[in-house]
């Protein structure tokens, strides 16, 4: 059984608050992060830092994503219900439960497999149900492309051409690209065949790793 108590649903209250506040308008959005136990990704020693605005480490060179990244990253790509998303960077999992919040079908992909096996494991019991997958995300998907959204939760070096094939005709995909240390957030609307770009703040996010990312 997980614990989710008084304490708790609390600290995301306030949480969700200063997401509010820090420009986050989607109540959506927020609603999700308002629902679903961030304490739960954390190990004993870190847990009383679950409902800070940071990230945090979760093993492997890993970390969760801090929320007001997850919230900026989810509300640029207008989640829909019955969407199908692709996720690139399963990671702790956080990211994949609040896109299930919103109604999205969810195909998340892990390049490190002992965080993919211990994610797998733990969703499940949370109540939460995407399709896992193991290997290079990078490359996408294509046995089940085209995707409504994409979102791609490390950092890339250049924008991979094959996550961009692999969206729908009016498909959006949003990606932190830059070097190792900081990244530019870009989205990406397909509008009648072309990929149009915008660019919005700077982020740090652990490198995106497989053949159209960073080499290890």
């Amino acid at each position: 059984m997980i614990e989710d108590n008084y304490k708790q649903r609390g600290l995301r209250n306030r949480l969700v608050a200063k997401l509010r506040e820090k420009g986050i308008a989607d109540e959506r959005v927020l609603a999700a992060i308002n629902k679903v136990p961030r304490h739960v990704f954390f190990d004993e020693a870190l847990l009383s830092h679950a409902y800070e605005d940071k990230a945090f480490p979760i093993g492997e060179g890993q970390t969760i994503s801090q929320p007001y990244t997850v919230a900026f990253q989810t509300e640029k790509l207008g989640i829909k219900p019955g969407d199908k998303v692709f996720e690139v960077g399963t990671g702790s999992g956080y990211q994949a439960c609040i896109l299930l919040e919103l109604g999205a079908r969810v195909y998340t992909i892990e390049y490190n497999k002992n965080l993919y096996e211990r994610t797998r494991a733990l969703l499940p019991r949370l109540g939460y149900k995407p399709h896992f997958l193991f290997g290079d995300g990078s490359k996408g998907y294509p046995a089940k492309a085209p995707f409504d959204k994409i979102v791609v939760t490390a950092g890339a070096p250049v924008v991979p051409k094959l996550l961009v094939e692999q969206l729908a005709p009016n498909g959006c995909m949003i990606i932190p690209v830059g070097d190792r240390q900081r990244q530019t957030m870009i989205r990406i609307h397909m509008n009648q065949g072309k990929a149009v770009q915008e660019t919005f703040d700077g982020f740090a996010f652990v490198p995106l790793l497989g053949e159209q990312g960073w080499r290890k």
